[in-house]
């Protein structure tokens, strides 16, 4: 049975946390701190109820070895501003020092280790590792749902280690919205698709057929789809290896009750990306210069009217590539009209939450949930479990 964070005694206790501070860093200056936001209710619970904290998190890829780049000290920092705390910081993860700090801490006291992936043994879900590790704490609690897909020391092999052992309230909210709604959504169902690649949305289509009432498709994505259908996308991203899975999933909800809607204009630029000169059309007179971008104004009409009618929305991927002002237009009218339509709405993905916060951050707030997770948000949609959480619920 999986246990919940507010079950446990933490009165004087080591707790464990796995937390996921993978976030975008320039310069060693945070970008964007929304994971490390969306940990804090677990941390200051378990400060409020007298335990003593250790916080565990990869950043990055740094291949196992050492590297300044990768530190987890800016995320440190964050956390300490968020907090309004001091915290105390280890070089190294599992330094017989760093194991001496955590034992020494005092109730109310927060320790942050250094980035899991300076040791290789921690994507190899080493045992040895994972057992160094567990040292630092009495009881083990993941809120790292970003990792729950991954098999890794700190998610997986540690949790043999622990007799008391849980999740926090960041995965405890991101299994209702994304496990409980799914199994219990209220119709119509609309789930919006965008991105780039086909692969690793496969079986999210293929899981909401039947289940949803609509599926919108977007950003590259919607460019294979129409190539599936016999248009011509120009200078667009295709993936030509994905054209018969297109075609197949175009049939298959054909037998199902399920509609997928393509957009039905665009804007974008022609002969190159970043060539400046802007142009529209429509799907059907495309040119063979032109490189789609974002879905055009027909085709925010179309799909608002599709999610102004839906009471349950789960939305992973852009609808053009948001990160550029000039093809943000889709995305950000789907926004708009989402929240307006104040539905049960779930979006999932980096790229879809970072979109909304670019576009105003106050805005987050108004979605029923943003997920923390892309792989993981995936593979739940998916109607997948994911063994981070499956093992601590053995």
């Amino acid at each position: 049975m999986l246990r919940k964070l507010k079950s446990f005694d933490l009165q004087s206790k080591r707790v464990l946390i796995r937390v996921d501070f993978n976030v975008p860093i320039d310069n060693d200056v945070i970008t964007d701190d929304y994971r490390i936001q969306k940990t804090i209710p677990t941390i200051k619970h378990c400060l409020d109820q007298g335990a003593k904290v250790i916080l565990m998190s990869h950043f990055g890829r740094p291949k196992g070895k050492i590297n300044p780049k990768f530190s987890l000290m800016p995320a440190g920092e964050k956390l300490a501003e968020l907090l309004e705390i001091p915290i105390k910081f280890s070089h190294d993860c599992v330094s017989d020092d760093a194991i001496d700090v955590s034992h020494n801490l005092q109730s109310g006291e927060v320790h942050l280790l250094e980035n899991l992936r300076f040791y290789n043994e921690e994507i190899e879900n080493n045992s040895e590792f994972a057992t160094k590790l567990s040292k630092h704490g009495e009881i083990y609690l993941n809120d790292a749902f970003g990792t729950a897909h991954r098999e890794h020391a700190s998610n997986i092999g540690i949790v043999h280690n622990f007799m008391h052992k849980g999740i926090g309230l960041l995965i405890e909210k991101e299994l209702e919205f994304l496990s409980d709604t799914l199994n219990g959504s209220l119709a119509p169902v609309l789930l919006i698709i965008g991105g780039a690649k086909i692969d690793t949305k496969i079986d999210v289509i293929h899981n909401f057929l039947n289940l949803a009432d609509n599926i919108i498709i977007g950003g590259a994505m919607a460019n294979t789809f129409l190539t599936a259908n016999g248009y011509n996308m120009g200078k667009s991203l295709v993936e030509t290896d994905k054209l018969e899975i297109a075609k197949k999933i175009l049939l298959d909800s054909s037998k199902t009750k399920t509609r997928i809607i393509l957009p039905i204009d665009f804007n974008g630029e022609l002969d190159e990306l970043g060539s400046g000169s802007l142009k529209y059309a429509n799907y059907d007179d495309i040119k063979k210069n032109m490189i789609c971008e974002d879905i055009g104004e027909l085709s925010v009409n179309l799909f608002s009217d599709i999610i102004g009618k839906s009471k349950t929305i789960f939305w992973n991927g852009t609808l053009g590539v948001a990160e550029n002002k000039d093809f943000a237009f889709g995305t950000e009218r789907i926004i708009d009209k989402i929240i307006e339509n104040e539905c049960v709405a779930i979006a999932g993905g980096g790229d879809t939450v970072t979109a909304i916060r670019n576009y105003d951050n106050q805005l987050i707030d108004k979605f029923s949930h943003c997920s923390t997770g892309g792989g993981a948000c995936l593979e739940l949609l998916s109607g997948k479990t994911l063994p981070a959480i499956e093992i601590l619920g053995k």
